[in-house]
């Protein structure tokens, strides 16, 4: 663990991943715009959505292994200029297909930006904060994506969206700059050899033999094909509602912004002792609850807009338990202490399989009947989905338990 000045350098890292997180959310709000400029249809606008995450849905698996090699200061600032880079060339894009390949290529600069802060979280911050550091660093996706939704509209409402795509890349310049100056070095070559001397491979075939890693995997997928899904359409959801243009903007990032209360209380509940299946259950549950009181017609009608409200804060904030609890069992199910990395990624990858695939399903459901009343049932077979998983785990980790104790 590191420290200079009495500074936690630690925060460097989980602004960092901050600020990746604002360039996968900077499209929602420009949504509209984007449909306005290129003639997109509902589903190509979900594709739109969900193509940053190509990079994760190929590559999240060996992210922590290359994370590792190169090293982890030299992935993280690679990421960051891959970020500043592509937002700068999307402000001038022309057509649809050039901003859906530049959004690919910025989840290659998401992926590498996000893949080492664990574990340079790990090594920096100071064991009495290690903790809370990590259930921080569970909330930079909804913190990022807060910001994103909160400032993107009004800068988008004043200027353009083209100025927004080139305002998160000075973010990312002014983040390599912080980089720089506050991390520290890798050593000077990269290191294809772990601990041990076991090779790459090695590590890689102990995390695909592990059941526990593939289980907190597809769970993270259900999560969030949800929560990108409901996030990415939630101003188009409500311009269609007749919903003021400001006011979407404030309530999309409120949604967002109280996924970080899940995300700190699963830390805590965790910490206090209550077992994860718990934890777990009431997340995938306050998700069906709020799926139904935000998307669901009774008597050919919808709840009024402050219920439906009610019901995606609920979704989100319950739903943010989830991947408070799973970044947490992530050190409990690795199989060794060297595939703790390869293990995120492997969580990574499969969080970006559902991301890829939620926001075009839901799209596609709500093109065919449509509108978008029948979210819920898309929502709610995902979390039941995800209630399995969860009792999975726990009998994973119960197994885990007692082999250690006998």
């Amino acid at each position: 663990m590191m420290q200079t000045g009495g500074m936690d350098r630690s925060w460097v890292v989980v602004l960092a991943g901050v600020s990746a997180a604002t360039h996968i959310a900077k499209l929602p709000p420009a949504l509209p715009a984007l449909q306005q400029s290129f003639g997109l249809s509902l589903v190509q606008a979900g594709f739109l959505l969900s193509m940053v995450q190509l990079a994760s849905l190929a590559l999240g698996l060996v992210a922590g292994l290359w994370a590792d090699a190169i090293g982890l200061r030299r992935s993280m600032l690679a990421g960051l200029g891959v970020l500043m880079g592509c937002s700068v060339l999307g402000g001038w894009a022309e057509s649809a297909s050039m901003l859906l390949l530049l959004r690919a290529l910025e989840g290659l600069g998401y992926l590498l930006t996000v893949m080492p802060a664990p574990s340079l979280i790990r090594r920096m911050a100071p064991v009495e904060r290690l903790h809370r550091r990590m259930g921080l660093w569970s909330a930079f996706m909804p913190m990022g994506t807060a910001l994103a939704l909160l400032v993107g509209p009004l800068l988008i409402a004043q200027t353009d969206w083209r100025v927004w795509w080139w305002a998160l890349a000075l973010v990312s310049a002014c983040m390599m700059a912080a980089v720089l100056r506050w991390v520290p070095s890798d050593p000077q070559g990269p290191s294809w050899q772990v601990a041990g001397g076991a090779g790459l491979g090695t590590r890689l075939g102990l995390t695909l033999r592990n059941s526990g890693g593939w289980l907190i995997a597809l769970c993270f997928a259900v999560y969030a094909a949800q929560w990108l899904a409901m996030i990415g359409f939630l101003p188009t959801i409500y311009q269609a509602l007749g919903v003021a243009t400001a006011w979407t903007a404030v309530m999309t990032a409120m949604v967002a912004g109280v996924n970080i209360i899940g995300n700190l209380l699963a830390g805590r509940w965790l910490q206090g002792g209550w077992a994860v299946q718990k934890v777990l259950s009431i997340g995938f549950g306050g998700m069906i609850l709020g799926a139904c009181m935000a998307f669901m017609r009774i008597d050919g009608a919808m709840l009024p807009v402050p219920l439906q409200f009610l019901g995606v804060l609920m979704l989100s904030a319950l739903g943010g338990l989830i991947p408070g609890a799973l970044f947490a069992m992530v050190l409990h199910l690795a199989p060794s202490e060297d595939t703790v990395a390869t293990t995120v990624g492997m969580l990574q990858q499969w969080s970006a399989i559902g991301q890829f695939f939620g926001p075009p399903l839901v799209a596609w459901v709500a093109a065919q009947v449509g509108g978008w009343q029948w979210t819920w049932a898309v929502l709610g077979c995902l979390s039941l989905l995800g209630l399995m998983l969860a009792q999975q785990i726990a009998r994973v980790l119960a197994r885990r338990e007692a082999i250690r104790v006998g």
